[in-house]
């Protein structure tokens, strides 16, 4: 009933042993780059080759009509034919395009069936051109598929099935044809983009890369964003970047408390705050128990035994006294260990802290998932 509040008290002791006080993060491991991102590539396919647990062409008109373009291009005329193959699926092939690949490069992708296909296991992917969002091709895509899961079944309908044979990756399975060209070490200003956007450290952001090159080459204009210049100092952007991402920043973040009443998982950050306050917190208990009887007729008459429903009903409510937690902003660890003496499950304590909240003790803002 006390481990998750437990585990906060754990965690944040862990934290404070083995971090030093003031230590900071990698710029490297908070702002993206401008311009250095991946790109989203996707292809229409057909995986050929699978154990007749393919598309039936039946039900599947693409499957039929892929097939029947594919053979035409080799040079077979399957039009007047009567196809009934079960060895082809069609598939949706996607992948990522990391930002400066080269031509010739190779890239990984994901297969994934589109019609009723039991299982990709054993198919191999027909040449695939992978586009981009501008619509032109990027990439191509073909190999054998790795599935790593499994179907199997019997004639009197039980089947088992292990994880998704549906979809798999071929692994290198894509050759880049097309680069994306962007000219990093020609920029002389670009963005720094923080992945958790806060006015704070953003500014810190800023103020250590401007201590670090001598001059005010960044400036922050928004909480997600720090502008960057680059000073004669450096031969190059790339130059620059690749000795500022390695200062150390110590980012700020808000007061917030994460829930997910589903599973009964709390998060809560170290500027979590609470006044004040007196809480109080018992259960309920009602126990219900059924003990059949058995009501015996009169002698000499012909009525059987009847049995009787005896129900019982037990009403139990434990008596909680006022526990006083928190004080004048008190930090995080205190606050764990209130919470921790009141002796409340998780699912309790997602309900005290949004009472804390209505009734202004709580500054935090409290997220629910």
């Amino acid at each position: 009933m006390r481990l998750l509040v437990r585990t906060f008290a754990v965690v944040a002791t862990l934290l404070a042993s083995i971090m030093p006080v003031g230590a900071g993060t990698r710029l490297k491991d908070i702002v993206d780059v401008e311009g250095v991102r991946e790109n989203q590539l996707i292809g229409y396919g057909v995986v050929v080759g699978v154990n007749g647990t393919g598309d039936s062409l039946r039900n599947c008109a693409f499957t039929r009509q892929s097939l029947e373009s594919m053979m035409e291009r080799l040079g077979i005329n399957t039009r007047s034919a009567n196809l009934n193959t079960a060895n082809a699926a069609a598939v949706m092939v996607t992948a990522n395009l990391p930002p400066f690949s080269t031509n010739g490069s190779r890239i990984d992708v994901t297969v994934s069936a589109m019609c009723d296909s039991e299982s990709l296991e054993g198919g191999t992917l027909i040449a695939t051109p992978l586009l981009g969002a501008d619509g032109q091709a990027y990439a191509v895509a073909q190999g054998s598929v790795a599935v790593g899961a499994f179907t199997a079944s019997g004639n009197s309908g039980t089947s088992l099935t292990r994880n998704i044979p549906t979809s798999g990756r071929i692994p290198n399975g894509a050759l880049i044809e097309r680069e994306i060209h962007f000219d990093l070490a020609a920029q002389n200003e670009l963005r720094l983009s923080l992945r958790n956007p806060d006015f704070t450290t953003a500014n810190r952001v800023a103020t250590a890369i401007n201590a670090f090159v001598g001059s005010n080459a960044a400036a922050a204009t928004d909480p997600g964003t720090v502008r960057l210049r680059r000073p004669p100092s450096f031969r190059d952007m790339a130059a620059m970047i690749s000795e500022i991402e390695l200062l150390e920043i110590e980012p700020d973040q808000p007061a917030r408390i994460i829930i997910n009443e589903t599973t009964g998982v709390i998060v809560m950050g170290e500027n979590v705050r609470v006044s004040t306050v007196a809480i109080a917190q018992g259960n309920l208990t009602i126990q219900v128990q059924e003990t059949p009887g058995v009501a015996m007729p009169n002698s000499f008459t012909d009525a059987r035994p009847v049995v009787v429903p005896q129900t019982d009903i037990a009403v139990a409510e434990d008596v909680a006294d006022l526990a006083v937690v928190g004080g004048d902003g008190v930090p995080l660890r205190e606050l764990v260990s209130g919470l921790n003496a009141l002796g409340v499950s998780p699912r309790d304590l997602i309900s005290i802290l949004q009472a804390l909240k209505a009734s202004g003790a709580l500054q935090a803002e409290i997220e629910l998932m």
